[in-house]
């Protein structure tokens, strides 16, 4: 048997490694990184003053100590929970240059089971606030027309107006990101520039009006503020405001692969300033006119966009519209790349990823994309207002950064090996987001519940699909191709049997050299043979790299049989067919497969690679499946989700391929079934069974519903274990049947990560 990496490889096939050093320092990539990662906390501006000021009583009751301790919180906010914590720590903490919260998870994973539920957690939450964003942002700046006399006068007080058109523009929204991420951010780069330039110059402009508020960069002013009553009417609730103010922070590091990591370095500083100046120069405005009764008096003021000059405010409000649009762009985004990390590490069904650009980083999933599409809408039309929807914005991003924060502690403990700085780390950041959470949980019963609602039903479709996939794997075996070489051969060359292709292939997860899963031999010798010239089980492995075209091939010492592991990189489309079809043909080139001569076709020149048909292979669950009845409703759900997420042809392209599909058992085992007595022909009556014929013959071992601390999958090895004997007694080969449980924390070392395949 040979293991040969072919020895040349068709154009578009290459076998060098390239080491990804991420997308670099660039102007134009700058420009993308200001259009793409800051819309979310550049907008923050708009609505965080604002918030603090209603909940402490108005325009009226701002005094200076009530100020200046209110733009103290922000500023250290944004300095603590932004600046240290994200882009000083975590964008350290990259997976080859790819930032989020799941991308955490994989560099730390091995370090414990355990750790899969805050990365599950924290991922569920953020995909939450993904949907929560466009709507809340978009409706306040809408909302902002109403400052301007002359669309007051159309507008009015009709919310009805407002939602319309929030919808209308999330509609637009969502239709252009098929565009890809590049051309969405050159087009928005210089929108967020003057937008950012905007916010900087109207602040520092209105900062003359107070100079006082210089002194709000004194951290005991914050520290004042938050437990002094007589000057914070809202206590430490106040909190759950200020942290309106980094909400976007997240969105930093999810976005670092689009944009890479330096162009957020080199931005950030620029957005920070601009951000700090216009809370300024907003503070400044209600310390100056907080005698102003005709003013306080003005429903739902807000004085950002009080501090533009009247005859400037349509050019504001035109602004923050593009600028909300573009906050929303930095969740979708985010939220692509969030959901493509997670159908790597196996906690997201396989769903259709388009590439749309050359820019690396770039992504695009249609699903995501028609899912928050509709959520959107929905939000617009559940809570109308904006004020409504901030009461449920930020609840659900404190949770992700908690889950981050511990996944940071177990990086810098274990990795970076200075147990010290993570303890601190921990403590400090656990103690400023655990005050952020309980703060914002005063938010629930006003919206909050919707955030947590969606967060909780993202949570179990990550927990249903993984603990799912445990329970596939404790029934997967693995035969060795060897014993069953001659019975092909056999099948080949059989004229009984008619000839379904020249080529047939089966996709499988199992990326082991010597082996196959049962099923697809079952399938090939069992159930109706099937016979053509060649046969060849395809791995498909998403590498580390994201630009990898090679393959490894294992003939068995045949001209017939072939174990494929085709290596693509994570940002490689997945044309099956297309570099399958290259293959067959260097094997062919290089001697190992004898030519397949067309005798017929429509081109001068004839291939010498025949037809290909594909045979898919889907588990299902039948009456007779003996698991638990938990178990058994995880599977069903697993399933459904499946069937919506769609075919494995369309994820791997083989839409306009020839393919057969096969539906197989989820289990080996059944539930007993009793034994049939045979009754003479005239003896019309049926008798009982005789109490001999119990249950057939064979050794069954019950279905343990493992427990929740099992890390899925620990609990069910001796399911596995009980599998694999029975299969060892009834298949050939089966002295050395293998099973192969899954393992949760095992290190996904590059020869052993499998991709994610038509089984699952």
């Amino acid at each position: 048997m040979s293991n040969t990496k072919l020895p040349t490889a068709p154009k578009g096939v290459t076998t060098k490694r390239r080491k990804y050093n991420g997308i670099p320092l660039s102007a134009g990539m700058i420009l993308v990184a200001l259009g793409v990662v800051y819309g979310d906390i550049g907008t923050s501006p708009m609505y965080t003053l604002k918030a603090i000021m209603a909940d402490n009583g108005g325009l009226t009751t701002m005094g200076q100590d009530t100020v200046l301790g209110a733009l103290s919180l922000i500023i250290w906010t944004l300095t603590l929970i932004t600046t240290i914590k994200y882009v000083l720590v975590a964008m350290k903490a990259d997976n080859h240059n790819e930032g989020g919260i799941f991308a955490l998870y994989s560099l730390v994973r091995r370090c414990g089971k355990w750790l899969i539920f805050p990365a599950m957690i924290g991922g569920a939450a953020l995909l939450a606030d993904g949907i929560l964003t466009p709507a809340v942002t978009v409706t306040t700046a809408i909302e902002g027309l109403r400052t301007i006399d002359t669309f007051y006068a159309i507008i009015g007080t009709n919310q009805n107006i407002v939602v319309a058109i929030t919808i209308i523009i999330l509609c637009v929204l969502f239709a252009v990101q098929r565009a890809g991420t590049s051309a969405i951010g050159k087009a928005f780069g210089p929108i967020m520039t003057v937008w950012f330039l905007f916010l900087g110059i109207t602040g520092l402009l209105n900062v003359g009006l107070d100079l006082n508020v210089f002194r709000a960069f004194n951290p005991l002013r914050g520290i004042c503020f938050l437990f002094d009553g007589s000057i914070n009417a809202a206590g430490l609730m106040v909190l759950g405001n200020v942290f309106l103010c980094t909400t976007g922070a997240e969105a930093l590091y999810s976005d670092m692969g689009h944009v890479g990591k330096p162009n957020i370095y080199a931005t950030w500083p620029f957005v920070k300033l601009c951000l700090i100046l216009n809370y300024l120069g907003q503070g400044a405005w209600i310390l100056a006119n907080r005698g102003n009764a005709a003013l306080a008096a003005t429903p739902d003021l807000n004085p950002f966009f009080h501090i533009v000059p009247e005859n400037l405010r349509f050019v504001e409000v035109v602004l923050s519209a593009l600028a909300s649009i573009i906050a929303s762009q930095a969740l979708i985004t985010g939220s692509y790349s969030i959901v493509s990390e997670a159908i790597h590490l196996n906690l997201m069904p396989h769903m259709k990823i388009n590439f749309p650009s050359q820019t690396k980083g770039q992504i695009y999933i249609p699903m995501v994309n028609t899912i928050m599409w509709v959520a959107c809408v929905f939000v617009v039309l559940l809570f109308r207002s904006s004020s409504h929807m901030e009461a449920a914005y930020g609840l659900a991003i404190t949770v992700t950064m908690l889950m981050t924060t511990v996944l940071l502690y177990t990086y810098i403990s274990r990795l970076w090996h200075r147990r010290g700085l993570a303890i601190v780390f921990a403590l400090f950041f656990g103690a400023i987001e655990l005050t952020f959470f309980f703060s914002s949980l005063t938010k629930f019963f006003h919206g909050g519940y919707f955030t947590v609602l969606m967060a909780t039903l993202i949570f179990i479709v990550m927990y249903v699909w993984r603990r799912g996939t445990a329970i596939e794997h404790t029934q997967s075996v693995y035969l060795p191709v060897n014993k069953y070489i001659d019975q092909l051969r056999s099948l080949r060359n059989d004229n009984d049997y008619p000839i379904i292709a020249d080529n047939l292939v089966f996709l499988t997860n199992d990326s082991s050299p010597d082996k196959l899963d049962r099923d697809i031999l079952y399938s090939i010798l069992d159930k109706r043979p099937k016979r053509a010239r060649a046969y060849y089980f395809l791995n498909v492995m998403v590498t580390d790299e994201p630009n990898t075209h090679e393959f490894i091939v294992n003939n068995y010492d045949t001209d017939f049989l072939f174990k494929i592991q085709l290596r693509l990189g994570f940002r490689v489309n997945q044309r099956v067919n297309t570099y399958l079809y290259q293959i067959v043909a260097d094997l062919v080139n290089s001697g190992q497969l004898a030519p397949q001569e067309h005798r017929y076709s429509i081109y001068r020149e004839h291939s010498n690679v025949g037809d290909f048909r594909f045979c898919l292979i889907r588990k299902v669950l039948t009456p007779e499946t003996e698991i638990s009845g938990f178990n058994r409703r995880v599977m069903e759900l697993k399933y459904m989700i499946r069937h919506v997420c769609g075919s494995p042809a369309r994820w791997y392209g083989l839409e306009n391929s020839s393919i057969i599909f096969e539906y197989v058992p989820l289990f080996a085992r059944t539930k007993r079934q009793h034994k049939l007595t045979r009754v003479p022909v005239a003896n019309a009556v049926a008798t009982p069974a005789p109490a001999s014929s119990g249950a057939m013959k064979h050794v069954e071992v019950p279905m343990q519903e493992p427990e929740d601390d099992d890390i899925f999958a620990d609990k069910m090895k001796s399911d596995a274990v009980a599998n694999a004997e029975e299969v060892e007694s009834a298949v050939i080969g089966g002295d050395t049947a293998s099973f192969r449980p899954l393992r949760v924390d095992e290190e996904y070392e590059e020869e052993e990560e499998d991709a994610p395949g038509e089984n699952s």
